[in-house]
């Protein structure tokens, strides 16, 4: 039986099923937001549900079987314990009120499909291992908000208040400007003044219109340039370091399962014997 299992468990056509089985309930989970058609057709839908979440169970089953005496196993790995609680959560008493959870729960089953594929597991892996350096990196790029939110309302709160009348009003202009939705019309109410420009409809909030062209584009160019193009490298950077290091490890998992791992090993301790006898060969000749 754990043979079978194991022999199942790695085959494609089995993976493939499952793979089917996921995308099959991501569909499941779209009809639910038409409430006509799914009310029509409740009956076949709740049964198509059942087989759904039958298959992830027989997967369940037999990857716990396949690892033999030691059923344990099964929950080392983070993704089978992902798998697991998706699938234990359909079992739970959900009714009335809670249908819209039991719902959420099988649309959660649709990210099953990061395990099934190799390739999005690894991007996954990559951000999870990104997410320390990127802290770092978001704690540098909310100094650099801050200093600037402060300078924008000591510069600009007179002229602009609905853009920078206090901090936290400035800290979510610059997180517009820093996504460049029209960062541009705010730099340009600052440039001519809001009499001038941008406050039409709001003539009642420009008090003290008065343009500041050199200091606005100083400021808000300046800000676009190291809040946008290095702060996004510097995150394109970080993903990608994570990226290789995912990418080494799961090269690295590949020879274990396959038994390369220990084949290059021995390799080197080979080459590693054969250079020191002629290293001793050469030392022998040497004093000759």
């Amino acid at each position: 039986m754990v043979k079978l299992c194991k022999k199942v468990s790695a085959s494609k056509w089995f993976q493939n099923s499952v793979t089917v089985a996921i995308l099959f309930a991501g569909v499941l989970v779209g009809i639910a937001t038409y409430p006509d058609f799914s009310n029509k057709h409740e009956g076949i839908l709740e049964i198509l549900n059942k087989i759904i979440l039958g298959v992830f169970i027989i997967e369940i089953v037999v990857k716990i079987i396949a690892e033999g005496k030691k059923p344990w196993m099964y929950f080392t790995d983070g993704w089978n314990i992902f798998d697991f609680i998706i699938v234990a959560a359909a079992f739970l008493p959900f009714g009335g009120s809670s249908v819209a959870i039991l719902r959420l729960l099988r649309l959660l089953r649709v990210l099953k499909l990061i395990k099934a594929l190799p390739k999005l597991q690894m991007l996954v892996s990559a951000l999870l291992k990104s997410v320390p350096s990127m802290g770092y990196v978001s704690i540098l790029l909310g100094l650099l908000f801050y200093i600037y939110a402060v300078a924008g309302v000591f510069f600009f709160s007179e002229n602009d208040p609905i853009h920078f009348k206090d901090l936290q009003t400035s800290m979510l202009s610059l997180f517009r400007i820093v996504t460049l939705e029209d960062w541009t019309d705010i730099m340009y109410i600052n440039m001519f003044g809001c009499e001038n420009y941008g406050y039409d409809g709001n003539m009642d909030l420009c008090i003290n219109s008065h343009g500041m062209s050199s200091l606005s584009i100083s400021y808000f160019v300046s800000f676009v340039l190291i809040g946008t193009m290095i702060f996004l490298n510097l995150f394109i950077g970080v993903i990608m370091n994570g990226m290789d290091e995912a990418k080494a490890e799961m090269l690295l998992e590949d020879q274990q399962e396959s038994g390369g791992g220990t084949t290059n090993i021995e390799d080197i301790e080979n080459k590693i014997t054969e250079l020191q006898e002629l290293l001793i060969l050469y030392k022998v000749q040497e004093k000759k």
